[in-house]
């Protein structure tokens, strides 16, 4: 089983950078593609972006029950095809209506896709790898889009319209690998969500029970905040401050794009050895603070007026700042929400944080825009600090509503023997033990507080570790466990 979930998420991780490396070429140019090459006006392309957003609010609601229900390779699948359908259709139309359907069937089947494959990943690895997996694909989305947007520069020419036409081709091709490679992953028969609060019933109770689960509704509102205070500025307020208070240069503003993709790219896997030991939610934590820090340094940029180098270097930081938290948040965010998912209802709970995060991918764009226009900058800079601000007590506060597995994943790692005498006669008194094994660097990090009663053994020979599940125990001896482990 091990073997085959493995390869199926190598195949599901290969299409999904196929997928962004397409993707990549159009991301940055479809607003010039519409208002200049087709000639239809900013303001059509203005409504071209809205659609992708309400296009993807729109179909996520659905989605998650769909994919429970049927799986999510039919799913992805069909969300392929949609979005394919879009991108081609986006390249060949040149009029209003026309390319506003085809950005809808864009945004409507990436909103399919996203939460498809992140329910694959799910179902292809454990707690403890899981993780890792999502780190891949996020290391891998970004090295593709980087990628894509590069050559997709060298191809496009706004004097020949055919070579737009040429960069939506490609992106619908890509779309349609992805398809075929979804197509023959070979799943496995259950989800693997070991650290799920299970719940046969679970699929009934649909929104309404993850309404009810206070942990994934504080996620939720994590997940809202994080992208409207970063994400969601990238392209509006964030540009516009750089631009017109910095006073850098849409070139600048360029390398300072590409400075937050070569921090994800470059640094992904070192941050992963760093925070996968940790808690989740005192990582999520850090993140708010790094990004705090990020939005004085922009701050700062505006108000250095006596060395422009200094300005840019400044913005060119608060960039790269997100990069680094946007790396830290990709092993923890997506798997705390598989985590949290009771096993029948993965599809749902990802579905309802992508709608989170369209929502916020929305209206963060509309704000900053409106703030920019206004010309409130000093505003909008306390807004974003205290948002920054607001993510780091949320994400201690949330912590307290995890167990101890879904905020401190790695303790997967640590092996628990419950051992029991056999039954004796009645009246006969008994001994029963639980010897509890975990590395001391895991009880450290932990905070392990235990009982005097109980027998705590540090394993400093990874080998002498033994198996997670409770062995030896009847079903006729029940012992009280002579250990309690409180967070």
């Amino acid at each position: 089983m091990t073997t085959a979930m493995g390869a199926a998420l190598r195949r599901i991780q290969v299409g999904t950078a196929l997928s962004a490396f397409g993707n990549g070429f159009t991301v940055p140019f479809t607003f010039i593609y519409v208002s200049q090459v087709r000639g239809l006006g900013a303001g059509t392309a203005g409504v071209v972006l809205a659609t992708f957003a309400v296009a993807a609010l729109f179909v996520l609601p659905f989605t998650g029950r769909v994919i429970d229900q049927r799986g999510p390779v039919p799913v992805a699948v069909v969300g392929t095809v949609l979005a394919a359908a879009g991108s081609l259709g986006l390249g060949l139309s040149g009029s209003e209506p026309v390319v506003i359907a085809a950005a809808g069937a864009l945004g409507a089947g990436i909103a399919v896709v996203q939460p498809s494959l992140a329910t694959m990943i799910v179902w292809c690895s454990t707690t403890a790898t899981r993780s890792r997996a999502f780190a891949t694909q996020f290391f891998l989305n970004n090295l593709g889009l980087g990628l894509g947007g590069l050559l997709g520069g060298l191809l496009v020419d706004t004097a020949h319209p055919a070579s737009f036409i040429r960069l939506f081709a490609i992106e619908a091709a890509m779309f349609l690998v992805l398809g075929a490679v979804i197509a023959t992953v070979r799943m496995p028969h259950a989800p693997q969500v070991d650290g799920a609060v299970r719940s046969d019933g679970a699929a009934s109770g649909g929104w309404r029970l993850l309404l009810g689960d206070r942990a994934m509704v504080m996620v939720s509102v994590l997940g809202f905040v994080m992208f409207f205070a970063c994400y969601g500025q990238f392209e509006s307020g964030l540009s516009a401050f750089a631009v017109e208070v910095t006073r850098i240069s849409p070139t600048t503003l360029g390398v300072a794009l590409a400075a937050n993709t070569a921090v994800i790219v470059l640094a992904q896997f070192v941050v992963l050895r760093l925070v996968e030991q940790r808690r989740r939610s005192r990582v999520i934590a850090a993140v708010g603070l790094v990004w705090t820090v990020a939005w004085l340094v922009a701050g700062a940029s505006g108000l250095v007026h006596g060395s422009h180098a200094m300005a840019v270097a400044a913005i060119i930081s608060t960039y790269a700042l997100f990069g680094l938290g946007e790396a830290m948040l990709a092993p923890t965010v997506a798997p705390l929400v598989a985590d949290l998912a009771p096993a029948r209802m993965v599809g749902q709970y990802n579905s309802a944080f992508a709608l989170v995060k369209q929502l916020a991918l929305a209206l963060g764009p509309a704000v900053g825009g409106l703030m920019a226009g206004a010309g409130a900058y000093g505003a909008y800079i306390v807004m974003l600090v205290l948002c920054s601000l607001a993510i780091s007590v949320t994400a201690l506060r949330m912590g307290r509503h995890l167990t101890l597995l879904q905020d401190s994943p790695h303790l997967a790692a640590a092996r628990v023997v419950a051992r029991s005498a056999p039954r004796l006669p009645a009246g006969t008194d008994t001994d029963t033990t639980v010897d509890v094994v975990v590395d001391s660097a895991q009880a450290k990090d932990l905070d392990l507080d235990l009982d005097l009663d109980s027998r705590v053994t540090a394993a400093a020979d990874p080998a002498a570790r033994i198996p997670a599940a409770p062995v030896g125990a009847t079903a006729e001896a029940r012992p009280e466990p002579a250990a309690t482990v409180s967070r």
